[in-house]
């Protein structure tokens, strides 16, 4: 059953294969991250960093665009997933404030990069 008391067909393999997507996409978000910050300090403005900080727009967009909640949450709970990617690995209350914490490293990464930039 989910979370609107309907019931739903659990398929695993379509779980374990959104879960494997979105493994992918955090990790290449996180190094999104890292590259804007390796920017930040070193001062090399370079493509790798420009398409760091186009990747990190669209996934802000998207996430926007969604309400908040990751855009594949979706296709979670439709094939009977109610676990969000975060919850697998951190508790459920700290799991549902990573997209803030995110923005906020990003926020950071990106004043400091401008700041370097400008001077």
């Amino acid at each position: 059953m989910n979370r609107n008391g309907a019931y739903i067909k659990i398929n695993p393999f379509m779980i374990g294969l959104i879960r494997s997507i979105h493994a992918l996409i955090a990790l290449v978000m996180f190094a999104a991250i890292g590259v804007v910050y390796y920017s930040a300090v070193s001062q090399e403005y370079d493509l790798l960093l420009y398409l760091a900080l186009v990747t990190l727009f669209i996934e802000g967009v998207a996430i926007t665009l969604n309400k908040g909640d990751c855009p594949l949450s979706y296709l979670q709970r439709k094939y009977g997933d109610d676990k969000t990617f975060f919850e697998l690995f951190l508790p459920k209350r700290i799991a549902k404030q990573m997209f803030r914490f995110n923005f906020l490293l990003i926020s950071i990464a990106c004043m400091i990069l401008l700041f370097n930039y400008l001077i």
